[in-house]
């Protein structure tokens, strides 16, 4: 089967993006041990569990797989980046949480091209989905499916469309063309590294591989996504107005300075910088109603006030002395420490 027929059945279940790539083991399955070994995964046990050793074979999650179609689907808004909003009364929730909760969206797309597969295969396959949620090194796949480079900031580019793009495999037992990667096209930039508030780029110091890697321990959006319990006070002030993710590193990109803006209306912004004062007043199920569609769900209830906490001391606006000394009283340990670091800063 030829990857441009793939590739175009692909575009017709609203995948702007898609290639194939050979389904066996790859380099970067040694830098991703590395990383792990390195603790730069943090208290993400999901990946340095058993599944994280899964990841160096797609072989694991189907015995039969061939090749694995990538896809992309763009998720980017007509909005302005972070980078140039500083009402500091407003939150930051990530760009791609602004609209419903992207897996379904992904999943549905992929089942469409699986049927479509199966309509003109010449014999039957076998097949699996994975959006984000299987242990497969997923952005290294598709950069072998020529869908982008790997940037410094670790994310996939693509040279026309940018990095606002959510990824989706489906594994195959087929046997398809593969398509090859593309060249690496950030050269000396170093935008992303300079512009991230808490440093969380860092030199890996190694000849071979990447030699940029994502600490997530310092990273923003893994403080107000991943982390449980309390955010170290050291970075609390890196972490500025962002409740719920951080999108710095690609703001600044200068390959998404034209990126183009999605068409998919469960993308569409619900989301968008909404005050962090009726933030600081939602009830665990007022949160629900209103983020219950939304990826802001993975950051719990408690996890998401001490998110909201943080941005109101960072502000340093006399207005939120009131709800931060509610908040101080919270029978929650972690919510009234964050309250009183709040207040501090409104000194």
């Amino acid at each position: 089967m030829l990857a441009e027929t793939v590739k175009r059945l692909a575009h017709d279940c609203g995948f702007e993006l898609a290639g194939v790539a050979r389904a066996e083991p790859l380099p970067e399955a040694g830098y991703y041990r590395r990383w792990i070994q390195a603790g730069m995964a943090g208290a993400m046990s999901y990946l340095t569990d058993r599944r994280g050793e899964m990841r160096a074979d797609p072989r694991s999650l189907l015995a039969s797989a061939r090749s694995i179609i990538c896809a992309g689907k763009l998720y980017n808004g007509p909005q302005p980046y972070s980078t140039c909003w500083p009402d500091h009364e407003l939150a930051w929730i990530s760009r791609y949480a602004w609209g419903e909760d992207y897996h379904p969206v992904l999943r549905a797309g992929l089942e469409r091209l699986a049927e479509k597969l199966k309509a003109i295969a010449p014999q039957p396959f076998e097949w699996k989905i994975s959006v984000d949620t299987a242990p497969l090194l997923e952005r290294a796949y598709a950069r072998r499916a020529g869908l982008g480079w790997i940037g410094k900031n670790t994310c996939l580019i693509n040279q026309q469309g940018g990095s606002w793009f959510f990824l989706g495999e489906l594994i195959v037992s087929l046997e398809i063309e593969p398509d090859a990667p593309p060249p690496d096209r950030c050269g000396s930039c170093a935008r992303c590294i300079e512009a991230c508030p808490t440093r969380a780029i860092v030199p890996t110091g190694k000849p071979e591989g990447p030699a940029y890697a994502l600490d997530s321990r310092l990273c923003i959006s893994y403080f107000t996504i991943e982390l449980r319990g309390p955010i170290p006070e050291p970075h609390r002030g890196g972490i500025g107005h962002h409740v719920f993710g951080c999108d710095i590193c690609q703001d600044v990109c200068p390959w998404n300075r034209r990126a183009p803006v999605t068409a998919e209306p469960a993308f569409a912004a619900s989301h968008y910088a909404p005050p962090l004062e009726k933030l600081a007043g939602l009830g665990e199920e007022e949160f629900r109603q209103i983020f219950g569609a939304s990826p802001v769900m993975r950051a719990g209830h408690a996890g998401f006030l001490r998110n909201v906490i943080v941005a109101m001391g960072n502000s340093r606006l006399p207005k939120y002395r009131q709800p931060l000394e509610k908040l101080a009283g919270s029978p929650e340990p972690v919510l009234a420490e964050h309250a009183r670091w709040a207040l501090a800063q409104l000194e």
